[in-house]
């Protein structure tokens, strides 16, 4: 049976968090002589001389209606970085619980877990970079915290298949299932933030640096259950999400329709970027793509990358990763780039 107690750490739940002052007062209006802010203002235009909203909940209640989620069902942070270091450093004990990768994935799942001393355990995707199911149930054990898919998957592009994250989600009810969905945007698969009331021990991660533009900002979104929403502002950074990104990010989420027509000259981008490769004797192989970067196997991908850095091209060599032996990741560029990425191929 799923229990929230035994898989935070004793600590952290016993925890007395920081209180900062827009804690004890949440008012918008008033003589504020509480945070010790600068009362003239900021040294550069804007007014950026006050702590902004340390939970967001602006942007919340936009995302909240977008996302189809309740305003407690979401945290926000600083990329999807800060939720990735924040379920490591809630649920593992250093040295003694673990966490299960799917290599090739992300790799931020292992760096962070390595800085925190939590032991990875990895279960590599299939061929075809699909979850192995019955290797990843085999290796839970009573001190797995933490199971990590990415999905469409980082650095193969593909949609991890939806029936093998729900067997996972029903079988491992002793930690937390975390799906990342960083690509969901180019995809017309359902998220899964649909299914946070019927899995308790579901986490999603999602981003507006890719299908909205915005990687500059840095600003990343999780949703899980409320309880464990409220661990997670408990133990985060007071003021994690600067005032600048905060307004941004409340101005981009009026411009959806915008997201959306670049989601579609993306889409029709890979398309014919993979249509042209195609005809590249260089290229031996292009993997199934469900996001904006293909995964392309040549003879020799290295010696293909040096080439294109030569050429002010740059490109991902994933040759070394495991599964990707002899393989270049591509992000989708403008139709231009892709088109003189082609050009400087045929010419090698």
């Amino acid at each position: 049976m799923f229990s929230l107690s035994n898989i935070i750490r004793h600590h952290i739940l016993t925890l007395t968090p920081y209180a900062s002052a827009r804690d004890e007062y949440t008012g918008k209006e008033g003589i504020f002589l509480d945070a010790n802010e600068n009362p003239f203002g900021a040294v550069i235009e804007g007014n950026y001389n006050r702590y902004p909203d340390p939970y967001q909940w602006a942007i919340k209640e936009k995302l909240a209606v977008i996302k189809g989620v309740r305003l407690g069902q979401i945290f926000l942070g600083n990329g999807s970085d800060e939720a990735i270091d924040l379920l490591i450093r809630a649920t593992c004990e250093p040295k003694e619980d673990n966490i299960i990768i799917m290599p090739p994935t992300y790799g931020m799942y292992k760096v962070c877990a390595d800085i925190q001393n939590t032991p990875v355990q990895q279960v590599p995707l299939t061929p075809d970079f699909q979850m192995n199911v019955d290797a990843v149930l085999a290796a839970i054990n009573s001190h797995t915290k933490l199971i990590w898919v990415c999905s469409p998957n980082n650095p193969s592009g593909n949609l991890i298949k939806r029936e093998a994250i729900i067997q996972v989600l029903d079988n491992f009810k002793t930690g937390f299932v975390v799906v990342d969905e960083a690509y969901i945007d180019f995809t017309e698969a359902e998220s899964f933030t649909q299914l946070l009331d019927t899995y308790p021990n579901l986490v999603v991660l999602q981003t507006f640096s890719k299908a909205w533009g915005l990687a500059a900002l840095r600003f990343g979104m999780a949703f899980a259950s409320e309880d464990l929403i409220k661990i997670l502002n408990k133990i985060k950074y007071p003021y994690n999400l600067n005032s600048a990104t905060q307004s941004l990010i409340l101005e981009a989420l009026g411009n959806e329709d915008k997201k959306n027509a670049y989601v579609a000259h993306i889409l029709q981008a890979r398309a014919t970027l993979e249509a042209m490769l195609q005809e590249v004797a260089l290229v031996k192989k292009i993997y199934p793509s469900d996001s904006n970067q293909l995964l392309v196997k040549f003879d020799d991908a290295k010696g293909v990358f040096k080439y294109l850095i030569d050429k002010k091209i740059i490109t991902r060599d994933r040759s070394n990763v495991q599964l990707c032996e002899g393989c270049i990741r591509i992000s989708i560029g403008t139709d231009t780039e892709n088109a003189s990425l082609v050009e400087a191929l045929k010419a090698y």
